[in-house]
Parts: structure tokens; C-alpha cells; sequence
């Protein structure tokens, strides 16, 4: 999975328009146009696709994380330089106010099932000896609970 396809599943899942998404990056000071985010959200065969950059993309997710939980006192964390599916499934994590057990149950709304042990590997830090990176698989059953879960009857 790319950035551009997590950026299209949670603008579906929410719900949000483009200026939606234009304020969500502003929280984070991001300044983007209405032109960049409908190239991000096009289809990768579609003319006019742009791919959004890892620095960007961590930028949504964080204002995204502001959006919905509020502002941390002190500054604005910088946003990443480079992204993973474990980075962006903990931000969401973040974002969502997600425990574990709500994570499981998410992902067994989309009939995909995960053990506490094998989720938690998935945030311990990458030199960890039970460290273990998130597949495009896990991330997009991820994704599909949150659909679920906040647009119920979509397919």
C-alpha cells in the first residue's frame, strides 16, 4: 500500500472534501493546494496522479491526530522523512484513540484476525528482537475496519 492509498481510504472512511483535507494538513502549519490533494487522491493510472511524499503524508496523519484529540501543549511534532506501514498504523492508532483489543476487533470486522502478541510487535521499536513490520495486508484490513466502523453499509 501506498501513502496516496491510506490518504484516499481514510478520506472515504471519514468522509472529508478536499478543504476538509487542505485544513487537516494546515493543523500541522502544511500549506497545500486543493490541486495537490485531488492528484494525491487519484487513482496511480489516473492522468493527473502525483504520488504525496512520506513527509507530507506523516503531516496529514498528524493533523489528523490534532483534528481528532486536540493539540498537544508545546510545539507541533515534525513529521517524519520517511514513512512505514508501522509509523502510520501507530499514528492512526493515535488518531483514533485506539487500545489493542480495539485494534483486534476493528481488524475482525473486516474478518482478518491478529493476536495481541503479533499486534504488539508491530510498535515496539525496529531493533527490537520481537519487532516485526507491518504488512500492506494488515494495514489495509486496518483500514477496512475503520471504514466499517465509522461509514457502517459501505462496501
Amino acid at each position: 500500500m501506498t501513502p496516496n492509498d491510506v490518504l484516499r481510504s481514510l478520506r472515504y472512511s471519514l468522509n472529508v472534501h478536499d478543504y476538509g483535507m487542505i485544513d487537516i494538513f494546515a493543523l500541522t502549519g502544511v500549506t497545500v493546494s486543493k490541486e495537490q490533494v485531488v492528484a494525491w487522491l487519484k487513482k496511480d493510472e489516473d492522468e493527473g496522479y502525483a504520488p504525496i511524499s512520506d513527509e507530507l503524508m506523516a503531516g496529514f496523519l498528524n493533523g489528523l491526530i490534532i483534528q481528532r484529540r486536540g493539540a498537544k501543549d508545546g510545539a507541533i511534532p515534525e513529521p517524519e522523512k520517511r514513512l512505514n506501514h508501522n509509523i502510520m498504523l501507530r499514528k492512526l492508532k493515535i488518531a483514533f484513540d485506539l487500545k489493542d483489543d480495539d485494534i483486534i476487533a476493528l481488524l475482525q470486522s473486516a474478518d482478518f484476525r491478529l493476536s495481541k502478541h503479533e499486534l504488539s510487535a508491530f510498535f515496539r521499536r525496529p531493533d527490537h528482537k520481537h519487532y516485526r513490520e507491518c504488512q500492506d495486508q494488515v494495514l489495509r484490513y486496518f483500514l477496512r475496519g475503520i471504514q466499517l466502523k465509522f461509514r457502517p453499509g459501505s462496501s
